[in-house]
């Protein structure tokens, strides 16, 4: 494609954003190329390049055109971020030409825009803060609780691209294997420094095409999420319960730390969700693992009252931890959402909280930044149920580097650990 075919494209998948709103980017993306099969890979690449740098400034594009009288539109954000890009500026006459795939050539309106915003800078003083920081102003005073005088260094780290992890699956190899397995193919990777299991990848590339993917030795997993699964420290033999296991990401990790051997269930209350698991499964070679669909009326929870040896509580959260990978999550995000996942995190706790056997331990972990979900649950939680208490890592079942974790409870953040944000919290339940 052509560079005016490519902003052209982007432009395009802008627009279908922003007629579904409420849709996660990622996802219309994915359905966008879907339907353009004719669009190569370095094409692909290029267009989401675009496209997520507008929406990483989406409210400083909006406040620069709007400040100039003007309604953001698609095109208007494209053409703004060109103008205020502080590097590689494009001459946007070589783009609007209106030829064959390129936009129509630029109106006056839109040429007197680009010429006031050309050779700014993309923060001005005059903005809010909430603005400059890119987040909703209903959020901003739980973020300033959260992070106190590292707030902006903190949401810088969280503009920038996500890093692209994956845990080696030690049911079948080694890290130091299948580093040299992705080396052949092209993959440079690099041990990470905090999980035992994690390689990332330098750039954009087909991780799920190669060999060593497609054979089950790696999964695409943030480095973060592989920690959740090292505070679990799911052992050989034991009874491991995944609460809400989505897709099941954390419960191939969870079953290779168990080699296999003793049982693990996993739950949600999505059946699309626990159908995508079955083939993950079976790539990774996990055998000792069921799947369970949780629905209303469900006997089956009670049946299995204490039983569980280890649980994990992968919360439904806001996901302001991941916001590197989903810009637009921030967009999305109402004050109303929170408060009703907070409430929902809570009714979950509860209930996965019975299927702990006594001396067994529960991780409970959201993908969040915020204390309503992290801290504040867990202090809530355990003032209800006091026959549980915050243990620090277990050095003969944990996998969690030594100093990450205090007083039982682990948060991380893109600038302090170069991971996505999680929280984690270890509780065991009294003998």
């Amino acid at each position: 494609m052509t560079p005016s075919a490519r902003l052209s494209a982007a432009i395009d998948l802008l627009t279908a954003m922003e007629a579904t709103p409420l849709r996660p980017a990622d996802a219309l993306a994915n359905a966008f190329f879907r339907e353009r099969r004719y669009i190569g890979g370095g094409d692909r690449r290029a267009i989401s390049a675009r496209v997520w740098g507008i929406l990483r400034h989406w409210r400083r594009l909006h406040w620069w055109i709007e400040n100039a009288d003007m309604q953001p539109t698609p095109r208007l954000l494209a053409l703004a971020m060109m103008a205020l890009e502080p590097q590689g500026r494009e001459n946007p006459d070589d783009l609007f030409t209106g030829e064959r795939y390129a936009p129509l050539g630029l109106t006056g309106p839109e040429r007197r825009l680009y010429d006031r915003l050309r050779g700014q800078d993309l923060l001005h003083p005059d903005m809010p803060r909430a603005v400059r920081l890119e987040v909703p102003d209903w959020l901003l005073p739980r973020l300033e609780r959260t992070f106190g005088d590292a707030l902006e260094a903190e949401l810088a780290a969280m503009e920038g691209e996500a890093t692209l992890d994956l845990r080696v699956n030690l049911l079948k190899s080694d890290r130091p294997t299948a580093r040299a397995a992705l080396g052949t193919e092209g993959i440079h990777a690099v041990e990470t420094t905090l999980s035992p299991w994690g390689l990332r990848v330098t750039g954009r590339l087909p991780v799920t095409s190669s060999a060593a993917f497609r054979s089950g030795l790696i999964e695409i997993q943030d480095e973060g999420s592989q920690l959740v699964v090292a505070a679990v420290g799911a052992r050989p033999g034991m009874r491991v319960l995944d609460y809400c296991a989505g897709a099941a990401g954390k419960t191939l990790g969870m079953a290779m730390t168990m080699e296999n051997r003793g049982h693990i269930v996993a739950c949600d209350v999505s059946e699309p969700r626990l159908e995508g698991a079955v083939r993950r499964l079976r790539r990774a070679g996990v055998h000792n693992a069921e799947r369970h669909l949780l629905v209303a009326g469900d006997r089956w929870a009670r049946r299995r009252s204490g039983s569980f040896d280890r649980v994990l509580v992968d919360a439904p959260c806001t996901g302001t931890g991941t916001w590197r990978r989903n810009p637009d999550a921030r967009l999305r995000l109402r004050e109303q959402d929170l408060l009703e996942l907070t409430a929902k995190q809570a009714e979950i706790i509860d209930r996965a909280a019975a299927l702990v056997r006594p001396g067994g331990r529960m991780v409970y972990a959201t993908c969040s930044v915020l204390h309503e979900e992290n801290t504040d649950q867990i202090t809530a939680f355990l003032a209800r149920n006091p026959d549980f208490a915050l243990v620090p890592p277990d050095s003969e079942h944990d996998d969690l580097p030594p100093g990450l974790s205090t007083d039982g409870q682990v948060s991380l953040t893109p600038r302090q650990h170069h991971t996505d944000g999680f929280f984690a919290a270890m509780m065991q339940r009294k003998s």
